[in-house]
């Protein structure tokens, strides 16, 4: 239920306050056969430009990369009945083009310089935009933020605003189609009075954000994007001395806005419990329940957290037990607990199964609570509440920019505490909480009397869109630059693009490797930065060796792994992994399955011996395996309620038939029917093996006690794997035609158009990445530019390769607004048909090549990164230094080599368009698009006349 919105991917220096902090995260009691944990630190130093910008930088050099984040401190706090949405709104703004960068080259200049983790999101109490850049490009990005908060104004003007506002309402209705999101807003409307800043979605209403106009934008821009109202954090590979200088001479002459007044809203507390019933095109209804909770980083906040996950937080939670495992009356329970300015908000959605009533899970919920209540949560799950948050605090800080990044942690902490170094108060807060303040948290916070309950049940959309404007609008309006020219020119010298430093030298992973008696591969990377290791068994058990007619078993067969093991319960097992923080993943793909977990290293131990369980020795309990069958049935009908799954679902079918690569991966309802517990064993025995396995360790592990681990916990594994499925046989295509999947009512059109790809293991990949680079795969892409930038029928398209072992798909598409579903259709197939003939010029190939090499070291900066990257190492059989040659083949491909991948590998002659929508209203479009026959199908590919 969580509200956050992202942008697809963004005078002498004078010190208020200088200080170097380290911030250390206090040692918890440990158990004593616990290893002591090695605990992280970030030094950081903080000061202020005389406009009001606050600067907090902690350098780190272990990676040629530095992350900028970039926080205002302005949301929907900040607005006023009948200008919601504009904080968001801005938040697109920001990357349409300033006075001195140019129109829509922010994104082309932070992309083509090899930049990660690029975005803009907003929230209720801020907005931010951050870029992971490589160490070279620091003032590049410095640049580009410090033009887009001085000088936007001079760029914006009422295209740009009809176009972004177009943007934004797609992206609204890309979330109103999107299952349940009716009832989310709804549990806004209950929890907070008309007119509180977070009473409406963050996003803004359709009539709001169509009522923009180009004044109120502009004085909005005005007040709050100011450096005053900012801090910026830069987290990474950087000369202190020289950012200092560097943000002084970007960001000095930058005047200071006007005061911005603290926000000082009352949030009336609910006494008499507030009800509401939703419809919504759904398959199953669902039960949400939310109340007002404690503001951010107060006391009773931890408290209620602790609460909040023992009541259903947890794989194993109370409500699971009761709901999902026990009962086996809800298809899934998700509760959570966030934190904001004004207040928090706790909510539980539980979501029926086919047949239940809704009354009854509310009835069971009531019950479960009271326990609660009345007995507390115990010791064991505090500890596993405070244990799970350490983990994700300590594994968030891997990454130096991004979300939970160090940077995005100093502005956090700074915004809500204004102290970036918070952190050790952090986590000395949360290990503070004890059963006994968990359970007053429930008795104050979570009752009955305070609670918002809402029913979303099968039945009509109902949504709040209106009419665009017209385009004439604004056409008569002034605008006056906020600057005068003598100003205006002291700041020419920004129209000089910064050139980047000398390239740094790039150290990309090469694991070592060695084989157990057994067979089984083990690859190693030493990360020693911080205590953290992340171990993946990866196997050749992918849904390529589905049986015919047992579609799904694969990914049915993993699932059941992860329940127990032959000596433990699932209850065992789960509370086993949260109690030291972590949760063994089991997944399956068209390649591969395996299990995968990362935890801290003072539980190394423990957490080697519950991946080895899982791995060596499941159960394969008929209560488990019957549970999960039933639950996958009914995930098959859900596929139906979104446009963007019916179109996924059924465009590879059409290219694929009746082979592993088209009949869906997670199986069809005949499929899954037919599948029995023995076919799960059988499947587990025939492909889970160590001969054809492997063991994947990255963290803070040195090679010799990786070997001592792997022979501990994989040393003793038997088995021997069945010969792997031949590769599917590609399709001969056929020629391009239209595919319509009805869904009434439906808010938005899900257009790809689908086609047969290149297997993972081509030699042309590289050259292939680069091609779709400039096609489709960035945001500055040829079909991203023209359906969201410049026509604004999307909040997003691309294209790309799904890579599977074999020839797995090409596809290409986005969601599009309905009404102009046929004109989407017609500029997609224009991109796709002209690009062979028109590769990339000489500047989109280098920017497509120094993004591709400069972005690869960001690709590494988490253990999990590094350990699924190299788990493809064994997967398709590729030399250990296959990553750290990538550069080196990225550089060597040539205008020659793209045009000649474009030619073999993009088929606009051969392609299936699949649109998953409101048949009445797209088919006519469609057919005045004149892009080939027309037929339709229904969600299981067969045609309906």
């Amino acid at each position: 239920m969580k509200q956050l919105t992202r942008t697809v991917l963004s005078a002498a220096m004078a010190a208020a306050v200088c200080a170097t902090t380290p911030a250390m995260l206090p040692a918890f009691a440990a158990a004593p056969a616990e290893a002591k944990l090695k605990l992280p630190e970030i030094k950081y130093e903080t000061y202020t430009l005389p406009n009001g910008l606050k600067v907090i930088t902690h350098e780190d050099h272990r990676l040629p990369l530095v992350s900028v984040d970039l926080w205002y401190h302005v949301g929907p706090l900040n607005e006023k009945p009948g200008r919601t949405g504009f904080a968001h709104l801005f938040e697109h703004m920001m990357f349409e083009g300033s006075e001195h960068v140019g129109e829509k080259a922010h994104i082309k200049f932070v992309q083509g310089a090899g930049a990660t983790d690029v975005n803009g999101t907003t929230d209720f109490d801020r907005t931010n935009y951050f870029e992971t850049m490589p160490a070279n490009q620091l003032e590049l990005a410095l640049w580009l933020e410090s033009d887009r908060m001085g000088f936007l104004m001079e760029g914006l003007d009422r295209v740009k605003l009809a176009n972004q506002r177009d943007v934004v309402r797609n992206e609204r209705r890309q979330g109103e189609g999107r299952p349940y999101d009716v009832a989310d807003e709804e549990m806004y409307h209950l929890l907070f009075p008309k007119g509180h800043p977070y009473y409406g979605s963050v996003i803004g209403s359709h009539a709001d954000i169509e009522a923009a106009r180009i004044a109120d934008i502009r004085d909005f821009h005005q007040q709050f994007y100011t450096p005053n109202n900012a801090s910026i954090a830069i987290a990474g590979d950087f000369d202190p001395k020289q950012l200092k200088a560097l943000l002084e001479q970007y960001f000095g002459s930058i005047p200071q806005g006007p005061a911005v007044e603290p926000v000082n809203v009352q949030t009336p507390a609910i006494s008499t419990q507030k009800r509401s019933t939703i419809t919504d095109t759904v398959k199953l209804p669902r039960l949400s329940i939310g109340w007002l909770t404690p503001a951010a980083f107060t006391p009773d906040a931890y408290a209620t957290d602790s609460a909040m996950y023992a009541l259903g937080m947890s794989k194993t939670s109370r409500l699971d037990e009761a709901l999902v495992l026990k009962t086996q009356v809800a298809q899934s329970v998700n509760c959570e607990s966030q934190q904001l300015k004004l207040t928090g908000i706790a909510s539980c959605d539980i979501t029926a199964k086919p047949g239940v009533k809704l009354e009854d899970l509310e009835a069971t919920f009531w019950a479960e609570l009271k326990k609660l209540q009345d007995e507390g949560p115990t010791p064991g799950e505090v500890e596993a509440a405070k244990a799970t948050s350490l983990t994700r605090k300590i594994t968030g800080l891997q990454r130096l920019g991004g979300f939970g990044g160090v940077a995005d942690t100093l502005d956090m902490y700074n915004q809500y505490t204004g102290d970036p170094g918070y952190l050790p108060k952090d986590v000395a807060a949360a290990a503070a909480v004890t059963p006994e303040a968990a359970k007053a948290a429930a008795n104050k916070y979570l009752t009955k009397d305070s609670a918002v309950v809402i029913y979303c049940v099968p039945g009509k959309k109902v949504l709040d869109d209106v009419p665009r404007s017209p385009d004439n609008t604004d056409a008569d309006v002034k605008i006056t630059n906020p600057y005068t020219q003598a100003f205006e020119d002291t700041e020419n010298w920004r129209k000089a693009v910064p050139k980047p430093g000398p390239a740094p030298t790039v150290h990309l992973p090469v694991p070592q490797s060695f084989a157990l008696a057994n067979g089984m591969k083990v690859l190693v990377y030493e990360q020693h930065s911080l205590p953290i290791l992340t171990a993946n068994v990866v196997v050749r058990a992918g849904g390529e060796n589905n049986p015919a007619g047992k579609e799904g078993l694969s990914m049915l067969t993993t699932q059941v792994m992860g329940e127990a093991t032959e000596t433990r319960s699932v209850e065992q097992l789960s509370g086993a992994a949260e109690r030291i923080g972590t949760r063994v993943g089991l997944s399956a793909t068209m390649d591969m399955g395996g299990a995968d977990m990362t935890v801290l290293t003072n539980h190394t131990s423990e957490g080697m011996d519950l991946l080895s369980d899982v791995v060596e020795h499941p159960a394969f309990h008929q209560e488990d395996f019957d549970r999960l069958r039933k639950r996958r049935l009914v995930g098959i009908q859900q596929e139906t309620d979104s446009v963007a799954g019916m179109a996924q679902r059924v465009g590879p079918m059409l290219i694929y038939g009746r082979t592993p690569y088209g009949v869906p991966f997670g199986g069809t309802t005949a499929s899954m029917e037919s599948i029995t517990r023995d076919d799960a064993v059988s499947f587990y025995k025939s492909r889970y093996a160590p001969g054809d396995a492997a063991l994947v360790l990255v963290g803070d592990i040195s090679l010799k006690e990786a070997r001592t681990l792997a022979e501990q916990y994989f040393g003793k594994w038997t088995g021997t794997a069945a010969a792997i499925a031949p590769l599917p046989v590609p399709p001969t295509p056929s020629a391009t035609h239209i595919v319509i999947i009805d869904k009434p009512g439906a808010p938005q059109t899900a257009l790809f158009a689908f086609g047969v790809g290149v297997p993972a293991t081509s030699p042309d990949l590289p050259t292939i990445q680069v091609m779709n680079y400039t096609l489709g795969g960035a945001f500055a892409s040829r079909i991203n530019m023209n359906l969201r930038e410049e026509h604004g029928y999307t909040y997003g398209a691309s294209s790309g390769f799904r890579m599977y072992r074999g020839a797995g798909p090409f596809l290409a598409g986005g969601l599009v607004r309905t009404n102009v579903t046929g004109d989407s259709a017609v500029q997609l197939m224009y991109e796709l048909k002209r690009f062979p003939d028109n590769p990339p010029t000489e500047a989109e190939l280098t920017e497509a090549k120094n993004s591709n090499v400069q972005s690869l070291p960001g690709v590494f900066d988490t253990t999990a990164s590094i350990a699924g990257s190299l788990s493809s190492i064994f997967l398709y059989s590729r030399p250990l230094d296959y990553y750290a040659t990538l550069p080196a083949r990225y550089r060597a491909v040539t205008a020659a080599d793209v045009a000649r991948v474009a030619r073999e590998y993009v088929h606009p002659d051969q392609l299936t368009i699949v649109a998953a929508g409101d048949r009445s209203k797209i088919e006519p479009g469609l057919k005045d698009a004149k892009l080939g026959p027309i037929e339709v199908r229904d969600i299981n590919g067969k045609k309906v006349e």
